[in-house]
């Protein structure tokens, strides 16, 4: 027997649980990234037991056994989250009572529990991801729920699931409406808006400090950080030369990581305090718009240099003395701003202070071989041919020259560096990627008493042939220094343009192996199309989160002033929203007494025959059927109602012919010839 066969061979109660187990099982699959491990498996295991049980028929556990597991994820969600409030803990919870509930639905009361849990359960989902793909499988698992609750409410007989599939699917068509209306026109009052963020879990991107090694394994990642459109006819970017989306900027050094002198990250009384009044600025500036992805961190991501601020709807931003942007609060959701950067700028102190004394500082005991290097480097009379005179670019270029011509290598995969990274980089391995580059060359500088410091942030990307923005990856993540010249103040030096001059010039993205999937769909799929496919999904996924996820109230009020509102407000919003309530609350009114006088023709039928008959002065009750009429009518009336009993008659069997709509046409016209008795 085929498993279709033997599905439908199981009694309605066991087809129907298990196919509300797949629907289950489908909401909490998105979440199974961010659910704990012993959440996930012990979800699965209570289903599947739910689903053995239900196939085989055997009976429910009792409460006393339940409270096992019960107190199995109490315990556990303790546990792992210090707590059974907040949204991690809150939805791992959740997911335990929804796959426990199902081990004890055994009246219609426990389905509905079941239901309303599922509901919650799904919406949940949109807590963690927003995204495109998270949305098409919620809608998938709105129709399933849907389809489970109507087929709960249909108990008579064994009805198919696509006849409540049926139904479920015109339910969420002529809800669409008002789902729409209300997505447009709710208004959006921050911060009460928006999905609750508590955790820093699953943040990807770049780190407020900057370990010798984590930006590779950045460019592992190949997601999108940003998308940029530019403010130029044809969308057309600068030169890629010139692609440097600033992040943190790094100036102290403990010998492991690279920290931010001041302001650190969430410092805002401090960064507030600082001003900016020593960047110069020359040339047109670059105008465009970003779409920054979320990060959890309060940090934008902007082109070297930007004067002003951008424009951020419902964030307070500022800029560092290191040109950094910062907001007052961590980006958790899509953002979109305006900006105008310039890529011909100068910032810092153009004379020598004592505040640059900390750009120079090298822990004690750290790389000594690069510290004999800069003395060496020093004492070279070629590089010094006059003390008197300030030989910082000399310096500067000399090791950008040893970059270049050494047998330095930039890759993915340098290895594990020791306790002393430069020393290692400059003698030893030669190789690294942009992280270990940078730092080695802040070193030598450092070293060789010239102010230095880091700057991570993105530098290139590429342009989506579907819908002309410029895409940054994760994998552009990159980190690049700024010395401290006299007269000219912090300038940018890329050592790793030196050592692979194509990542800058022509963004020549160092990639990682594939493994054994993606090397078989390669296989199967040319590079071209899977491009392709590529940016056709990005620049749909890019218009999910322009107009659905980054609708906000200033959109509202614009569709408003499109509107003809002079001055809208969310009190107009509310007012229009309520306008449209009230129609649709009209026009509902008027489908239902349209469809109640579409409803049963024959029972319509019958009871205009039986007003005739009432007012030749036989009165009927509602409840005799049409043979018994006949007969009444044959007693009342008799040979001259002949007619009327016939018609009577066939009435009746037409209520059972197999096409009764056809014969019932038939008796409608004669119902309006036929010779009805008069009083």
């Amino acid at each position: 027997m085929s498993l279709r066969q033997t599905l439908h061979a199981l009694p309605r109660d066991a087809r129907d649980t298990l196919f509300l187990l797949v629907v289950i099982a489908w909401v909490i699959a998105p979440q199974v990234n961010v659910l704990p491990a012993w959440a996930s498996l012990l979800a699965a295991g209570l289903m599947l037991w739910r689903g053995w049980l239900a196939f085989k028929g055997r009976p429910l556990p009792t409460r006393w056994v339940l409270a096992v597991p019960l107190v199995i994820a109490v315990a556990g969600t303790l546990y792992t989250h210090r707590t059974i409030l907040g949204r991690d803990a809150g939805v791992t919870l959740i997911v335990m009572l929804l796959a426990l509930k199902m081990l004890e639905l055994r009246a219609r009361r426990d389905a509905l529990v079941v239901f309303f849990l599922g509901f919650f359960t799904m919406l949940s989902n949109f807590f963690f991801s927003q995204s495109l793909f998270t949305a098409a499988a919620m809608l998938v698992a709105l129709l399933g729920l849907l389809t489970a609750l109507v087929n709960a409410h249909m108990p008579v007989g064994r009805p198919p699931l696509s006849q409540a599939l049926r139904t479920a699917g015109t339910m969420a068509l002529l809800g669409a409406p008002i789902m729409a209306a209300l997505f447009m026109l709710f208004p959006r009052m921050a911060p009460l808006w928006g999905m609750p963020s508590d955790t820093m879990s699953g943040r990807s991107g770049l780190s407020g400090v900057m370990k010798v090694g984590n930006i590779a394994e950045l460019a592992l990642d190949d997601t999108v950080a940003m998308r940029v459109r530019f403010d130029t006819p044809d969308g057309a970017a600068p030169p890629q030369s010139d692609l440097y989306f600033r992040g943190p900027v790094f100036g102290t050094f403990d010998g492991v990581e690279w920290h931010p002198v001041s302001p650190r990250p969430g410092d805002y009384s401090q960064a507030r305090a600082n001003t900016v009044a020593n960047l110069r600025v020359q040339g047109q500036p670059v105008r465009y718009e970003v779409t920054l992805e979320p990060h959890q961190r309060p940090w934008l991501l902007l082109l070297d240099a930007a004067v002003d601020k951008p424009a951020v709807a419902g964030m307070d931003t500022f800029m560092t003395q290191d040109l950094q942007w910062l907001t007052t609060r961590a980006v958790t959701d899509v953002v979109r701003y305006k900006a105008e950067s310039y890529t011909q700028f100068a910032h810092g102190p153009s004379t020598p202070n004592a505040a640059l004394r900390i750009y120079t500082e090298l822990p004690t005991g750290f790389n000594p071989r690069t510290l004999a290097l800069a003395q060496q480097m020093r004492n070279d009379p070629a590089l010094n041919p006059n003390p008197a005179q300030d030989n910082t670019e000399a310096l500067v270029n000399a090791a950008l020259t040893r970059l270049r011509t050494g047998g330095y290598v930039y890759t993915l995969e340098p290895g594990v560096y020791g306790q002393h990274t430069a020393d290692e980089f400059w003698f030893d391995r030669k190789e690294g990627f942009c992280e270990h580059i940078s730092s080695a060359f802040v070193v030598l500088m450092r070293a060789l008493d010239i102010p230095a410091r880091i700057v991570t942030g993105y530098q290139g990307g590429d342009r989506n042939p579907v819908d002309k923005l410029w895409t940054v990856r994760q994998s552009d993540a990159h980190a690049w220094a700024e010395v401290w010249l006299s007269g000219r103040g912090w300038v940018r030096v890329d050592p790793t343009g030196a050592v692979s001059p194509g990542r800058t010039g022509a963004f020549q993205r160092l990639r990682a192996p594939q493994g054994a999937f993606a090397t078989a769909m390669g296989t199967v799929i040319s590079p071209g199309l899977a491009q392709n496919l590529r940016a056709v999904w990005e620049a749909v996924n890019n218009s999910w989160n322009q107009w659905v996820l980054n609708y906000t109230q200033s959109r509202q009020l614009d569709l408003l002033k499109s509107l003809g509102f002079d001055s809208p407000s969310w009190q107009d919003l509310t007012m229009v929203l309520g306008i449209l309530i009230i129609v649709a609350a009209l026009g509902g009114m008027g489908w239902s007494l349209w469809e109640r006088s579409q409803h049963d023709p024959w029972l319509r039928l019958l009871a205009r025959a039986r007003q005739r008959l009432a007012r030749a002065g036989l009165v009927v009750p509602d409840t005799l059927p049409p043979r018994a009429m006949a007969e009444r009518v044959q007693a009342q009336f008799g040979a001259p109602a002949a007619a009327v009993a016939e018609w009577l008659l066939r009435l009746e069997r037409v209520r059972y012919a197999p096409h009764p709509e056809t014969a019932l046409g038939d008796l409608r016209r004669e119902f309006r010839s036929i010779a009805w008795p008069r009083s």
